[in-house]
């Protein structure tokens, strides 16, 4: 009997440990819109920006926590004093912010195959035009290498758009 009431005494408790504020609050959607020229491109996602002399690609979804630099922050806000940390690294100088152009990716590599889609080249013998942007092409696009492999199809499953990320070259 002892036991009974030991095990209701510590359901009772586990209940009452349960955070008040565990309700589903309803999702808000935020959006910033800065105004600042090239902070957003016109999908909507952040602009990157590229060193002129190295080639380093500074994105505004990573920032460089590295470098004290938190996710998310825009690179019209990085402070005077930042720099490449690729050029100084390397003994090229100090190349400041004047040194990054803004930049896209023109090519998506597969993660699975390593197939890389180029915007340039486009597919044409499936029906993609030379200079189709990734973000154009249809949402029922699918790996053109892996697709025609039964064996990751059938693990797998076919590799789509998703499956692909921006070549930084």
């Amino acid at each position: 009997m002892a036991k009974a009431a030991e095990t209701v005494k510590k359901s009772a408790m586990m209940t009452a440990k349960k955070p008040a504020a565990a309700k589903k609050k309803p999702a808000v959607k935020k959006t910033s819109v800065t105004g600042k020229k090239g902070a957003v491109s016109k999908k909507g996602t952040p602009m990157r920006y590229k060193c002129r002399i190295c080639g380093y690609v500074y994105s505004p979804l990573r920032g460089e926590p590295h470098n004290g630099i938190p996710a998310g922050t825009p690179f019209e806000d990085l402070p005077e004093t930042y720099l490449c940390p690729v050029c100084g690294f390397q003994g090229k100088g100090k190349i400041g912010k004047w040194g990054f152009d803004e930049w896209r990716p023109t090519r998506y590599i597969c993660s699975m195959c390593d197939y890389v889609y180029d915007e340039k080249r486009g597919e044409p013998h499936r029906g993609i035009k030379p200079g189709t942007k990734f973000e154009d092409l249809p949402e029922d696009y699918v790996c053109p290498v892996c697709a025609t492999d039964p064996k990751i199809v059938l693990r797998y499953g076919n590799v789509v758009k998703q499956g692909f990320s921006p070549l930084y070259d």
